[in-house]
């Protein structure tokens, strides 16, 4: 704007010129945002009615939200995240308010207990398939890293559950084989048998165009690269070979030569996707799990059952599918729709969605990366709130 003025200047205009706005408030949304990730967390809350965030907070502890809340006595609907700080100090400061669980996380969360379920029933997988015992032979160079890692990884797997078994508490077993404290948890509860550790791949966005390029007799994965260079893609040859490979060995794949057991997180993908959406070694691969664990089928139902409550807009049949997730692989999950029912059922039933301030925090990270470091909460406050 050829401005004869400072940075300084014109950031010290911003902060005087910031206005709170002063509409009472009545539905609001409440979640934490991110000063330094893993290290530092602030609150944003929003109002939902008008769609704008209205203060933000230094942090997310409970005690500072509740003594904001204590200000706004004619909230009367709070939707807010999972997590149980923010629930304890709403419960605290407004006892009248209706508490709403997000329902993007419900959903999230019962997908994540089901990737648990499937984690924890590895070895009766491994068994139900007939792969007890991986053909390294048969495997990618990236492939036999992985597996190799996963004997170091069994090793040790053994030696800490022999002194479970010996009833050694968790923190003594920490203290004698020097693995961290969520490392020893993961293996006692099972959750740590992968042989093939899921990765990002980058080409996760192309696998569709990969699909059908494959299904149209384009096999050469040189040629299928230098077409996916030219439209943008910046990977390695490598990368598509190995693909290409596992392609092959893939629909040579019957019930009776599968060499290994895809991930966890492979195997629970496969399973909540439709029949006609798989190859046949894959179709396979699936039928066999269901044939051997039927616990894992039957988590997959109830996992299904609450999505379909979420989005029938149902939740008569929350209070018998608490009791049945409790008897089965996913009862985590029931154990914490029960502790958190009354926000869920609202979840379900209501309107209102912490949705809009997850979009707000989405604005308030931009906002905060445009002042290079200057975003401290008064500039970044004005910037995002008095700016409306």
């Amino acid at each position: 704007m050829m401005l004869p003025v400072s940075n300084d200047t014109l950031l010290r205009v911003v902060r005087q010129r910031a206005r709170v706005p002063s509409e009472p408030l009545r539905v609001i949304g409440i979640d934490d945002f991110a000063w330094r990730r893993n290290h530092r967390y602030g609150t944003i809350v929003c109002d939902l009615e008008r769609r704008r965030p209205v203060v933000l907070l230094p942090d997310r502890e409970p005690a500072t939200s509740e003594a904001w809340l204590r200000h706004q006595p004619i909230v009367h609907t709070v939707a807010r995240d999972r997590g149980g700080g923010y629930g304890e100090a709403v419960a605290r400061a407004l006892p009248h308010a209706v508490q709403v669980a997000d329902r993007w996380h419900l959903m999230e969360n019962a997908s994540r207990a089901f990737l648990d379920a499937v984690r924890k029933s590895m070895r009766q997988i491994r068994s139900a398939i007939g792969t007890t015992v991986v053909n390294p032979s048969l495997l990618t160079a990236a492939e036999r890293l992985q597996y190799e890692g996963y004997l170091r990884r069994e090793e040790t797997n053994a030696a800490v559950l022999a002194l479970w078994k010996e009833g050694v508490p968790i923190k003594q077993i920490v203290r004698r084989t020097g693995h961290h404290r969520q490392t020893v948890r993961r293996i006692v509860r099972g959750e740590r048998g992968d042989v093939f550790r899921p990765r990002q791949s980058s080409l996760e966005a192309h696998l569709p165009w990969l699909d059908a390029q494959w299904d149209a007799g384009v096999h050469n994965a040189s040629a299928l690269w230098r077409s996916m260079r030219r439209s943008g893609f910046r990977g390695s040859l490598r990368v598509l070979s190995e693909w290409a490979t596992r392609r092959r060995r893939a629909e040579k794949t019957d019930a009776s030569s599968l060499a290994r057991v895809p991930s966890a997180r492979t195997i629970a993908r496969l399973m909540t996707t439709g029949r006609d959406n798989l190859t046949k070694a894959k179709t396979v691969t699936i039928a066999a799990i269901e044939n051997g664990v039927p616990a894992l089928v039957e988590a997959r139902e109830i996992v299904a059952g609450f999505h379909a409550m979420i989005r029938s807009r149902r939740a008569e049949p929350l209070a018998s599918w608490i009791e049945r997730a409790s008897q089965s692989l996913v009862a985590s999950l029931a154990n914490g729709v029960r502790r958190d029912e009354a926000a869920v059922r609202a979840a379900i039933l209501s309107t209102w969605s912490n949705g809009q301030t997850e979009g707000q925090i989405t604005r308030l990270k931009l906002v905060k990366r445009q002042m290079y470091g200057r975003g401290k909460i008064d500039l970044l406050q004005a910037r995002l709130i008095g700016a409306q």
